[in-house]
């Protein structure tokens, strides 16, 4: 397999995505109305709470980029990033370099192995704290907290989840689809 690096990526013609995962090259189709629905009553879930709550923290939205290690060789674009205090330094005009506090990642039906086996091991690798992997199909969202505490919350769409770094934080998927 040949290797691509983060330069190939920058070169794509304007509205072609992909992303890039130890030199290897995945495209990225376009999300569907319930990926859209989701990414968006989450990302402004998380927004509200950070300003409500006065949290030192910010959210993002695909598409960004994320450059973990900063080695030509990966370049993620996470659903959706929130980067608190000192972390919030990591965020340049052309992406994040480095870990974010929390990623999410919305399943589609192409991007399942890789946001569930490649990413989720880069991510913990890189010092993410949180992981949340929702699945539309499914109707599960798994939290994984990378901290010293560790652990693995899983949520139907119906249930509460918590945030396992921002306890305060709760939402129901369900209540986005409606």
């Amino acid at each position: 397999t040949p290797v691509h690096t983060v330069e190939e990526i920058r070169a794509l013609p304007e509205g072609v995505r992909a992303e890039l995962i130890d030199g290897r090259w995945y495209d990225m189709a376009s999300p569907g109305l319930t990926h859209q629905s989701i990414l968006v009553g989450v990302s402004a879930g998380f927004y509200n709470f950070i300003k409500d709550k006065k949290k030192d923290c910010k959210v993002y939205v695909a598409p960004f980029a994320v450059y973990l290690q900063d080695d030509g060789y990966n370049w993620l674009e996470p659903d959706i990033m929130v980067l608190c205090g000192d972390n919030k330094d990591k965020v340049k005009e052309d992406g994040i370099h480095g870990a974010p506090d929390l990623v999410v990642e919305i399943i589609s039906p192409s991007s399942r192995r890789r946001d569930t086996i490649d990413k989720w091991k880069k991510y913990q690798e890189a010092g993410v704290r949180e992981y949340w992997i929702i699945d539309p199909k499914n109707r599960k969202t798994a939290v994984f907290d990378f901290s010293e505490e560790g652990g693995l919350e899983m949520y139907g769409f119906d249930e509460e989840l918590v945030s396992a770094i921002q306890k305060e934080f709760r939402l129901k998927i369900a209540e986005i689809l409606v």
